[in-house]
């Protein structure tokens, strides 16, 4: 069996907000840990039903990686259900209001810039 890790260190600044995020895995061609600016990690409990989040961005995020960084993550858990679940109706639903976000977002920075 093979066994695979995943590190994740998170540098704070003295006010304990994340000032520099990196990470390395073991099935990588890369030796180097890799910069990130944000990050959201979900495991289910299925003892609780409940999902555990681990949700952090440095304090250099702007706003607009930050609506990318949704916009991604909506497209790209639309994909992931689908895959697990056939549900097409439903993924198709999550990537609709993942295009309805950008574009509301989108608009919201026009008008703030008249």
């Amino acid at each position: 069996m093979n066994q695979s890790s995943i590190k994740i260190d998170v540098l704070l600044d003295p006010n304990k907000v994340p000032q520099q995020i990196t990470w390395r895995a073991t099935d990588t061609n890369s030796d180097m840990a890799q910069k990130a600016k944000a990050m959201c990690i979900a495991f289910w409990d299925s003892a609780d039903k409940t999902a555990l989040r681990i949700d952090l961005w440095t304090k250099d995020m702007m706003v607009d990686e930050m609506t990318d960084f949704f916009y991604q993550m909506f497209s790209t858990m639309a994909d992931t259900y689908q895959r697990a679940t056939k549900q097409n109706e439903l993924s198709d639903d999550i990537k609709n209001f993942a295009k309805e976000f950008y574009k509301k977002f989108r608009e919201s920075q026009l008008a703030g810039n008249k």
